[in-house]
């Protein structure tokens, strides 16, 4: 089996009221350079937390949502617990320092120390999916971020 290297480009620096700073390491900082037009970017970070043997030989996630009948597959969740560890979060973009390296942003579902992996401008004319498909099981999820801070995602999961 290959193996690949990911690198980190920096951290996580998270915030009490749930939003954060990604702070850039210093050689990668002049890759922000251009990146404060944009309102939103896709964050892939690596869940340090889940990075575990045992967990990344999971396939099978159960039932993690409530109005399931049946088992789902890893690759059905957004859990962090998979073969490789890494997760994407849309966020807002906030101010960004490119001398200081670093992005503030309102939310990040990342644990303070999380290691960064990259960071890639949000276009909606490539990652905008007008009428997305979704099982009904999660069909009455919201259908954009903006709303879905508001919803009572509580209801929805199992633990």
């Amino acid at each position: 089996m290959e193996e690949y290297v990911i690198r980190p480009i920096g951290h996580v620096e998270a915030h009490e009221d749930g939003s954060a700073t990604l702070r850039i390491d210093e050689p990668y900082r002049a890759g922000l350079r251009g990146l404060d037009g944009f309102g939103h970017l896709e964050v892939l970070w690596w869940s340090h937390l889940a990075d575990a043997d045992e967990l990344r030989g999971l396939v099978d996630a159960g039932r993690p949502y409530v109005g399931l009948d049946y088992d789902l597959g890893i690759f059905a969740t957004r859990s962090p617990m998979r073969p490789n560890p890494v997760s994407l979060t849309t966020v807002e973009a906030g101010a960004i320092d490119v001398e200081a390296g670093t992005v503030e942003t309102p939310y990040l579902d990342a644990e303070d120390g999380t290691p960064l992996v990259d960071l890639k401008p949000y276009t909606p004319s490539i990652d905008r999916i007008a009428t997305p498909r979704v099982p009904a099981w999660c069909a009455n999820w919201p259908n954009d971020v903006e709303t879905s801070g508001q919803f009572d995602w509580g209801a929805v999961f199992r633990f």
